[in-house]
């Protein structure tokens, strides 16, 4: 972690995408993501591939 990094827990990341979720569904907005499994898939993706680099940046 890099100095001055506040470390929150994972389930403050889950409350963040609950409300982004609901605030774009009340805003009638379209959703961000395919509303299908590939959708879930991309985000997946998208966050392994962040971990991944992180974590072969950081050796």
């Amino acid at each position: 972690m890099q100095n001055g990094a506040v470390a929150y827990p994972g389930w403050v990341g889950v409350l963040v995408a609950l409300a982004v979720g609901a605030l774009v569904r009340l805003l009638k907005l379209p959703i961000p993501a395919p509303p299908t499994i590939y959708g879930a898939l991309m985000v997946l993706g998208i966050t392994v591939g962040y971990l991944a680099v992180d974590w072969l940046l950081s050796r």
